[in-house]
């Protein structure tokens, strides 16, 4: 059975430098929600966000080595470990198609 100090050992080494700079990686964890999401506005507001990052190739990458189960991770959705096209909202479709999602984006002050 591991420890604490060998789980958060693992996960300070996992870390590296250039995820810091991610543009998810706002250091207190408010946008985490948005990536973990069953609503399709906060999946797309993820989405638009990692489209954006410099590092979305290797985040995707690193995702589909480490199996994440769900989530959106480099700009792509994953459900089960793999990625999807788009999330299937629950119960029946709608009768009229919803309008296209349109974000915009405010600029952090730091």
């Amino acid at each position: 059975m591991m420890t604490y100090v060998e789980l958060s050992s693992r996960r300070t080494d996992a870390v590296d430098e250039r995820s810091v700079s991610a543009r998810c990686a706002d250091g207190n964890g408010t946008l985490t929600p948005l990536f973990f999401s069953d609503d399709l506005i906060d999946i797309g507001r993820a989405k638009a966000i990692c489209g954006k990052c410099e590092l979305a190739a290797s985040c995707l990458a690193g995702a589909l080595e480490r199996q994440e189960p769900w989530g959106v991770w480099g700009g792509e959705l994953l459900e089960n470990g793999r990625i999807v096209a788009n999330k299937r909202p629950c119960g029946r479709p709608p009768r009229r198609p919803r309008p296209e999602l349109i974000i915009d984006e405010m600029g952090v002050v730091a």
